[in-house]
C-alpha cells in the first residue's frame, strides 16, 4: 500500500494532486507547524497579465500547528476571492460547471483554515474522479518529529511504501525508512502545458497555478492532463 503524506494547502496546484493519485491513502499532515507565506493559506490564479495570488489573512502564533490557525474575518477575503475566480475566468470553456460550487464555499463562515483547505481539497478531488482514500494526522496520533513522524504513520496503516515529493531526499532519513522496510518512490512531475485563458498555443501559458485554473479550462480532462505530467514510472 502507497501513503503519500503532505500539509493541506489552500487550493493546491496540479502537482498535489497527482501526488494524491498516486497513492492509496493521502494524509493530510494538519498537526505540524503552520508556515506563514507559503502555500499553506494562499494559491495563484491566471489573470490577464500573469497571475495574481489568493491569500486567505490568518490569525497566528509562531510554531502553532496548521489545525489551530484561526482566519481573519475582519479582512473581506471570502468576496475578493469568489469575485477573483468569476472575473477571470467568466470565458473559461467549463466556468459555469464549477462557478456555483465555488459561490456556495465562499459564502460560508469560515473559522479554521485547515478546515477551508480540507474543504476544498475534498471538493477538488471528487471533480478530479479521485477516490483516495484521506486521512487527517491529527487524528492518528503519530509520534516523532521528521521522518520518524512519517515512518510511524506508514506503519500504523501497514504500508510497505512512502511517495515522496521531488525534494524528499533532501530532509528524509533514508536509512530509517529502509531500517524499516519502507520502500520510498519519489514524485517526479512535469508541469504539463494545457488550454488557458490569456494564453494561445502555449504561448504566454503560466504554469504552477492552482488546480481551479485547469478546472475551469479543461473541465472533465483534467486528471488526464495532470497524470500526462508523471515522469516516475514506480507507480
Amino acid at each position: 500500500m502507497i501513503v503519500a503524506i503532505h500539509q493541506p494547502q489552500y487550493l493546491p496546484w496540479l502537482g498535489y494532486f497527482d501526488k494524491i493519485a498516486q497513492a492509496d491513502v493521502f494524509i493530510l499532515l494538519d498537526d505540524v507547524q503552520f508556515k506563514k507565506n507559503e502555500w499553506q493559506n494562499r494559491n495563484r490564479i491566471r489573470v490577464k497579465d500573469g497571475w495574481q495570488w489568493l491569500t486567505v489573512p490568518v490569525l497566528h502564533n509562531f510554531g502553532q500547528p496548521i489545525n489551530e490557525v484561526l482566519i481573519n474575518n475582519d479582512v473581506g477575503w471570502r468576496n475578493k476571492h469568489f469575485n477573483s475566480l468569476a472575473v477571470n475566468y467568466s470565458h473559461a470553456r467549463y466556468f459555469s460547471e464549477y462557478i456555483d460550487f465555488f459561490k456556495e464555499a465562499y459564502a460560508c463562515h469560515w473559522q479554521k483554515l485547515s478546515e477551508i483547505n480540507i474543504y476544498f481539497i475534498k471538493a477538488m478531488m471528487k471533480f478530479l474522479g479521485l477516490k483516495t482514500k484521506l486521512i487527517v494526522s491529527s487524528e492518528l496520533n503519530a509520534e516523532g518529529e521528521s521522518s520518524a513522524r512519517l515512518i510511524n504513520i506508514c506503519k500504523m496503516l501497514k504500508s510497505d511504501t512512502y511517495l515522496a515529493g521531488a525534494g524528499g531526499y533532501g530532509y528524509m532519513d533514508m536509512k530509517m525508512f529502509e531500517k524499516e522496510k519502507i520502500n520510498v518512490l519519489t514524485q517526479d512531475f512535469q508541469h504539463p502545458v494545457y488550454d488557458q485563458c490569456w494564453s494561445k498555443d502555449g504561448e504566454g501559458f503560466e504554469p504552477f497555478m492552482s488546480v481551479v485554473d485547469l478546472l475551469f479550462n479543461c473541465g472533465k480532462n483534467s486528471l488526464e492532463i495532470i497524470t500526462s505530467g508523471r515522469r516516475n514510472q514506480n507507480v
